[in-house]
């Protein structure tokens, strides 16, 4: 029975990811208390191939010559994980410009796609009766990002 974990190795995991201020904004485990119903959470453990990239990188590497039980913080920077806040992925569009049915609060997810078919999910930032504001920045767009990662086994 292998007990550390090599590229190429399928694994499982339970992780639990916090930013900064220590919210949580994904886990695998139960426990975890991400405030929001769509976050991911709880989704039980996570199985990958090791450096198959099915993951973010740097976790994928920690988990080279771990050993079966063994828990390890990793902290991806902003720069590694979804890129920093880019205040040019923020734009308005006229509300006539738009289809006549949609009615979007503040907050909602919105993919939009354009003539050539191309989509791009946003969120509603901002409305008025005349634009609409959208961000296409990554939620987790300027955060570092920190994961509390257990391998649980090598399969």
């Amino acid at each position: 029975m292998k007990l550390t974990a090599e590229i190429g190795d399928r694994v499982r995991i339970d992780y639990i990811g916090t930013l900064e201020d220590g919210t949580v904004f994904d886990s695998t485990r139960e426990e975890a208390d991400c405030g929001s119903e769509d976050c991911g959470c709880a989704g039980g453990p996570r199985e990958l191939i090791v450096g198959k990239g099915e993951f973010l990188p740097l976790i994928e590497e920690a988990l080279v010559g771990m050993e079966i039980g063994q828990k390890k913080s990793v902290i991806i920077p902003m720069d590694d994980a979804f890129g920093p806040y880019d205040g040019e992925k923020v734009f308005s569009i006229a509300r006539n410009d738009l289809p006549a049915d949609l009615q979007p609060e503040i907050g909602d997810g919105i993919t939009l796609v354009n003539e050539d078919g191309d989509e791009l999910n946003v969120v509603v930032a901002e409305l008025d009766e005349k634009e609409i504001t959208f961000d296409a920045n990554h939620p987790l767009a300027g955060e570092d990002l920190t994961f509390e990662v257990e391998l649980l086994e090598i399969l």
